[in-house]
């Protein structure tokens, strides 16, 4: 088979992009992009996660970064919300029976902002109104007359007791102790020895009366503190009218206006039943303060702020249902908190410090998070599956569970959920939580995959075109030519390694667009053409390889050794992919190989020198099952070989070499030298099959320009496998060269083609008999094996002798 048959042509070598399709002058003609580009099968998956409202079914979009999930669902969300009713308005109120669980109303948007301000209005009027009360002539009057109606009656009673006592010879008389009952003489208070001087008679009657009015008196005092209980009732409930039939009026508007409101009404009622109870408490107070020395103390004024609302999500100024993305979801920005103030050093709270979180802000609508950023954060991830689980978001303090001791704290009523939650991240994390958290896959039904290729159709292409008219709009960038939009395109092509798809890694894309449109303003151009886009390009891979550079110094000044010319058994130049993060390109490797008579088998030094990754190893161990097929089936194996990459101080890891390290053995055990001019790159199978590999074109590129700085020959070049020729997008600088005859590209589908190609031998092909073409390079490894069976055996019968002539 001729070597020029699998030649690459320059056609191949790149996919070019025709700006004659493009029916425009520059992109500003073209119309914004409405949507996303290639990720329909995404896209199919969020409309289904959003239509269906059954629980558990939130969404989780994984995808590269880049690739327009976040851009994506966001406008997907705020174009739906539009369409969807407006959430009302959440407030928390003072739960007048406990004091600990503050209650929340829900009531139609931009109701809560109104009750709240009305309220406000109200505490004023009742701060204003309430001590007026306490003071007017009205209460005073009537405070006067019950007491006066009090005291009259109090009069009453003692009159008639004294009374009585007169009739028997007594009197009342006040002392400190109290009322005392004092026996007359003559109209006199008896003195004790005038009592002493009595008969014993006379005592005995006058104690007698005094014992009986004694008993007297203390019914009248009974009745008189039975009176002046009646007396404080009586005020209380006059208070209670007065103050009633004020606070009832300044109500009066707002229980009008919300009547329909069953519970801002039953608030209303509590408020004032509250007020009612609290008369001592907002009473205004009298007296002088208690001055403390080195302390200053305010007037304590009755406080108003168990009546306030707590307005805590005001939907007011919303259109359609709310989307909130919360860039840092920790768990009080998720799920609110409770707030404390510092009073007299110590730490208070009341039902007003309540504050939202995102959760609350959502519900109604749409919360998207970014998945690492939750998992970051401590309790973020366990609290938001419970609020899925439980419906509904209830705010706590999770520090009462680190506390030794513990303490009283708000525990506000829990908030009903109602929100399609959204979860971004990468298919890592995706699959991780799949597999190790089972609540998962219950909470998060629907996987949109967001790909990070699309297929290359006309119909793309001209979305890409959009794409790029709508940044430029969008950043008031210089607008490209259809030449400038099919370069960028080409470049999505070449980020993406397939002249089939285009990458949809949009911001590495935008960045480029951004680059080229800036070099275009500096040249003064009014469009950015294919040299501003080539530019940037350009200008980013200087900023990148500065380590490429310096390996190609060591290449130069032979610090590192590279065969570019000549032949050399047993050695060829693989290629390598050097990844450094935001930059990756390619350099050859020797790799080198030694054979010779052993049982040893194979040893891969770069696996003795635990330099090799598992994937490395499988590949070099393939090479058993390859030479055992090919060449063992009528003798025994008695081969040893080593193989090695030269100068590999790092790990080596992928099996994108395998098809080079099989080429140097069996150019070893065939003695036929390699033209070190060829570079190879593929991976291989048991029967010999070349299977593609990754980084082809930095591959491609990496050895050409060693060959360029080493001296082009024209007789220098890569295999690749057959099925990477698809993967080609090679720079332009390469594709001149093999246009020119200076450098070459061959596409192979097995080891036996590439053997030809690189010794300048024909393989052959294996008879039904299983030999081979006498002279082809299967035929000598085929011959060198049977040599090396047959001294193996030679030198174990000698051995064996040798061993039976000393027993002897």
């Amino acid at each position: 088979m001729s070597v020029d048959i699998r030649r690459l042509e320059p056609e191949e070598l790149f996919w070019r992009c025709d700006p004659a399709q493009f029916e425009f002058e520059s992109t500003r003609e073209l119309p914004c992009l409405d949507g996303t580009i290639g990720q329909e099968r995404a896209l199919t998956a969020i409309e289904f996660g959003l239509g269906i409202r059954d629980s558990g079914f939130n969404i989780f979009i994984l995808g590269e970064p880049g690739t327009g999930r976040s851009s994506t669902i966001r406008t997907l969300l705020e174009r739906r919300a539009q369409n969807e009713p407006v959430p009302g308005d959440w407030c928390y109120v003072h739960d007048f029976d406990d004091g600990l669980r503050p209650r929340w109303l829900h009531l139609p948007q931009a109701t809560g902002r109104a009750l709240h301000r009305e309220m406000e209005e109200l505490i004023s009027r009742l701060e204003e109104e309430i001590p007026k009360v306490f003071e007017s002539k009205e209460y005073e009057l009537q405070k006067t007359r019950i007491s006066e109606n009090f005291q009259e009656k109090q009069k009453e009673l003692f009159q008639q007791l004294d009374q009585r006592a007169q009739e028997e010879g007594f009197t009342l008389q006040r002392t400190v102790s109290g009322l005392v009952l004092v026996p007359l003489k003559d109209e006199h208070p008896l003195s004790q020895q005038e009592y002493e001087d009595l008969s014993d008679s006379d005592k005995a009657s006058l104690d007698e009366k005094g014992n009986d009015l004694k008993e007297q008196l203390n019914d009248v005092l009974r009745h008189a503190k039975d009176l002046e209980k009646e007396m404080r009732t009586r005020t209380q409930e006059m208070e209670k009218e007065i103050l009633l039939y004020t606070i009832g009026h300044i109500f009066e508007d707002l229980e009008e206006k919300y009547e329909r409101h069953e519970e801002v009404i039953a608030h209303f009622e509590n408020c004032k039943k509250d007020i009612l109870e609290r008369i001592d408490e907002l009473r205004p107070s009298q007296g002088p303060q208690i001055a403390i020395p080195g302390m200053q103390l305010g007037k304590q004024e009755p406080s108003y702020d168990r009546y306030r609302i707590n307005l805590f999500v005001d939907n007011g100024e919303q259109e359609g249902a709310p989307v909130v993305f919360e860039p840092n979801p920790t768990y009080f920005n998720l799920f609110g908190r409770i707030d404390h103030v510092i009073q007299m050093g110590n730490a208070v709270t009341n039902f007003t410090l309540v504050r939202s979180g995102a959760l609350h802000r959502a519900n109604g609508g749409y919360l998207i998070l970014d998945c690492r950023e939750v998992l970051l954060n401590l309790f973020s991830y366990e609290a938001l599956k419970r609020c899925i689980r439980n419906e509904e978001i209830k705010i706590e303090d999770m520090a009462e569970q680190y506390r030794m001791i513990a303490t009283l704290s708000l525990k506000p009523q829990p908030i009903p959920l109602n929100c399609k939650i959204v979860m971004i991240g990468t298919p890592q994390l995706y699959y991780l939580l799949y597999q190790l958290d089972p609540d998962f896959r219950k909470f998060f039904k629907v996987k949109s995959d967001f790909d990070r290729m699309m297929k290359n159709t006309p119909e793309n292409v001209h979305r890409y075109a959009r794409f790029i008219a709508t940044k430029c709009a969008q950043e008031n960038l210089v607008h490209f030519s259809p030449e400038g939009v099919s370069r960028l395109i080409e470049h999505a092509a070449r980020l993406n390694e397939d002249q089939g798809r285009l990458s949809s890694r949009f911001i590495d894309l935008a960045d480029t667009l951004r680059e080229a449109a800036y070099y275009a303003s500096l040249d003064g151009k009014g469009l950015a053409g294919p040299e501003h886009v080539e530019q940037a390009i350009e200008a980013k891979r200087y900023r990148s390889n500065k380590t490429e550079e310096h390996i190609q110094e060591y290449i130069d000044e032979g610090k590192i050794l590279v065969d570019v010319e000549g032949k050399i058994t047993g050695q060829v130049n693989g290629l390598s992919v050097y990844l450094l993060g935001d930059y990756s390109f390619g350099r050859p490797s020797r790799v080198t190989a030694r054979t010779y008579l052993g049982k040893g088998g194979l040893v891969n030094i770069e696996r003795e020198a635990k330099l090799s990754g598992p994937i490395h190893d499988k590949g070099v161990l393939i090479f058993s099952g390859f030479f055992g097929d090919r060449f063992a089936q009528d003798k025994p194996l008695a081969l040893a070989a080593s193989i090695a990459f030269e100068q590999s101080y790092a790990g080596v890891e992928g099996d994108s070499a395998s098809s080079t390290e099989l080429y140097a053995l069996m150019s070893s055990l065939a003695r036929l030298p390699i033209h070190q001019g060829i570079a190879v790159t593929g991976s291989v199978d048991q029967r010999g099959q070349v299977q593609p590999i990754g980084g082809v074109n930095e591959k491609i590129e990496g050895f050409y320009a060693v060959c360029k700085a080493k001296g082009l020959t024209g007789e220098q070049g890569v295999i690749i496998p057959i099925q990477n020729v698809k993967n080609l997008m090679l720079r332009k600088e390469v594709v001149d060269a093999v246009r020119e005859g200076r450098f070459h590209l061959w596409a192979v589908t097995s080891v036996d083609e590439g053997i030809e190609i690189l010794t300048g031998v024909p393989a052959g092909r294996q008879s039904e008999d299983g030999s081979w073409p006498e002279g082809t390079v299967n035929h000598r490894i085929d011959h060198r094996l049977r040599e090396m069976a047959e001294a193996a055996r030679s030198f174990g019968q000698e051995k064996e002798g040798k061993n039976n002539r000393e027993d002897g």
